[in-house]
């Protein structure tokens, strides 16, 4: 814009990979040049997009700061006409920096260095940069001219620029604080914020307060998708100013770059903005755009060939099977066939390009992307068979179904003969139940292998606290969609998703109590008798692992809210500790869960807890006595 005091301003979400230096200069170039095609003036693009923000301990590595070094260079020769903000890590003085630079008619004009590490959660970004000083500016030089870098302020085309890289935006005392005294009329904020529940509303309150706060306009620009396995992110584009949203786009697009603009009139505070279109962002809707674009991005990323899931009829194989089914409907509805088709990457599917849009070519692609597997013994009924069939028939699954008694009864003759004794349900239940979960390991991975495609775990975060899963039985796989989910959410949204989303198969799985199906059908097993009930777990694990609190102050407080008697409390409290404490192997070994809520199990990523521990004995010992 040529008037004087008038921008447009846009940001830019990006879908990067770590390290894939082709697609994430494909991803740059492409919000170039959408940008310049759509006159505008200044750019933001997300946090670390050249090198992908995941690349986690290769940030200790220096050749990865020279080939930033080298890319920075060789992108800011697209920016002639437009100022663009590019995340990149750089070396300075020995120590590694999160920096973003302005670059500005094909030279870059500075580098902001963010000032706050993310440190909590799922964040170690300490371990690797090294947090900018406050009112420090120093020189860097790169392919030997020296350019300005620290904590600096721009000016373009009159308007005064300051910076903010995501988590510098989340401090009480946070760089716009000493923005603001400075006269900054334009905050940008390039970041990499994972996505969790509900996390969308509180960052959109972080950027219009922001923008009220601070008198300014704030521009934000998030990374997009399922970058480099676990976090998600919903690449959100916000541009508030004075108090007021006045632009944002869709969230968690299955687009690889997805840019949004605004004019800004900055000599007229009065101006009016109208403001952007609303959508729902409840809990059961961000599951399931969250979990079918994280699915979306695994499989293109890992280059397989599709999906394989040992489908039991039951709510997190269904749940697990829906996902995929969301993930080819959404994809297709928001690309097109064609584009789907050609981002997804998967060869299998392309015979499908140029059918049109329908849910006949829907269901066939997910016949082709979506392999199920039904693994009966003699302990499985026909209620959870019939579940599946249905299911793999409703959204268009390839269903295969076996029995697995041969191998089951196989394992336990050998067994028995060299205990010289016959296995029996009152002395070896563990054992007899754990070996049917196991046998349908090796051949569900076959399948995966000759198809060449990721095998689906089916475990919840629920059974990750309590250990209640078969290592190397349901726990085998490739990956864990829903590990980071707890099961009382998961029969809550399976309720929802045949209601809201039309699948009227689902009757069969919410009509079922969920059961392992692992002991004699006339014992009528289900998972809560093994357990508890999963609205006690959910309420013990918040107290327990997300707020670490003690047996006894888990205790204290669920007994004042009158959750269960007294004893009953004890006994379940006592027993998630025990079982938490006992089962950290486990955890230690899950499949790769995508991250969803504020909090999971996930030691590589969230929770660390030690293998070997004393099983909170004192604790547990005040606990009864309380």
């Amino acid at each position: 814009m040529d008037a004087a005091g008038k921008l447009r301003i846009a940001g830019a979400a990006l879908n990067q990979t770590p390290l894939d230096w082709q697609n994430n200069l494909h991803n740059i170039h492409q919000a170039i040049e959408t940008a310049v095609e759509n006159h505008v003036d200044i750019l933001c693009l997300p946090e670390l997009c050249i090198t992908g923000y995941g690349c986690e301990d290769i940030f200790l590595s220096d050749w990865v700061y020279q080939k930033s070094e080298q890319l920075l260079l060789e992108v800011a020769q697209w920016c002639d006409t437009i100022t663009v903000v590019i995340g990149l890590p750089l070396k300075h003085d020995g120590q590694s920096f999160n920096c973003s630079a302005l670059v500005s008619g094909k030279q870059i004009v500075g580098i902001y260095a963010k000032q706050n590490l993310a440190n909590d959660g799922v964040h170690y970004e300490p371990r690797w940069f090294t947090p900018w000083p406050v009112d420090k500016a120093s020189n860097i030089k790169l392919n030997g001219i020296e350019y300005p870098i620290g904590d600096i302020l721009f000016k373009h085309k009159g308007i005064k620029i300051g910076f903010e890289i995501c988590e510098d935006a989340w401090r009480q005392d946070r760089p716009a604080c000493r923005l603001y005294e400075k006269g900054v009329e334009l905050i940008i904020n390039p970041s990499a914020s994972h996505f969790a529940f509900g996390k969308t509303e509180d960052r959109e309150e972080l950027i219009i307060k922001s923008s009220e706060n601070f008198n300014c306009t704030y521009l934000y620009a998030n990374l997009l998708g399922n970058e480099a396995g676990r976090m998600i992110y919903d690449g959100e584009v916000l541009i508030a100013r004075y108090g007021k949203l006045i632009q944002r786009n869709e969230w968690l697009s299955f687009q690889g770059v997805d840019l949004v603009h605004t004019d800004i009139d900055f000599s007229n505070v009065a101006e009016e903005y109208p403001a952007p279109a609303s959508f729902v962002r409840d809990k059961n809707h961000e599951f399931t755009q969250a979990g079918a674009l994280a699915l979306f991005d695994y499989l293109r990323k890992s280059k397989t060939n599709g999906f394989v899931l040992s489908l039991s009829g039951g709510a997190d194989s269904s749940s697990i099977a829906i996902l995929v089914s969301e993930m080819v409907k959404r994809g297709v509805n928001e690309l097109g066939v064609d584009k789907f088709i050609d981002r997804l990457g998967v060869k299998a599917v392309g015979k499908f390009k140029g059918h049109g849009q329908n849910m006949a070519v829907i269901k066939a692609i997910v016949a082709q992307l979506l392999t199920c597997a039904y693994q009966g013994t003699k302990n499985s009924s026909e209620a959870t068979f019939n579940s599946a069939a249905c299911l793999a028939d409703d959204i268009g699954a390839t269903f295969y179904s076996w029995k697995i008694d041969d191998e089951v009864q196989s394992y336990s003759n050998k067994i028995e003969n060299v205990l010289e004794r016959k296995l029996d349900w009152l002395s070896d239940d563990l054992a007899l139940q754990n070996i049917q979960a196991r046998s349908r390991s090796p051949i569900i991975w076959m399948l995966a292998n000759i198809k060449g495609a990721l095998l689906l775990t089916t475990s919840n975060r629920s059974e990750g606290d309590l250990g209640y899963t078969t290592m190397d039985g349901d726990t085998s796989g490739s990956i864990a969609p829903i590990a980071a989910v707890d099961k009382s959410f998961i029969i809550q949204w399976l309720k929802w998703a045949e209601e809201s989303l039309g699948y009227s198969s689902l009757n069969n799985v919410n009509n079922l109590k969920p059961s392992a199906e692992l002991r004699p059908l006339t014992s009528t097993q289900t998972d809560e008798d093994d357990l508890m009930p999963y609205a006690v777990i959910v309420e013990i694990e918040k107290l327990a692992i997300r707020d670490h609190k003690s047996p006894l102050e888990v205790f204290d407080i669920l007994y004042q809210r009158g959750l269960e008697s007294k004893e009953l409390l004890k006994n379940h409290i006592t027993k998630f500790f025990r079982l938490w404490a006992q089962n950290q192997w486990k955890r230690e070994r899950i499949a790769p869960a995508f991250h969803l809520d504020d909090f999971n199990v996930d030691p590589r990523t969230w929770c660390r807890f030690p293998i070997l521990s004393s099983a909170f004995s004192e604790e547990l010992e005040l606990l009864k006595k309380r």
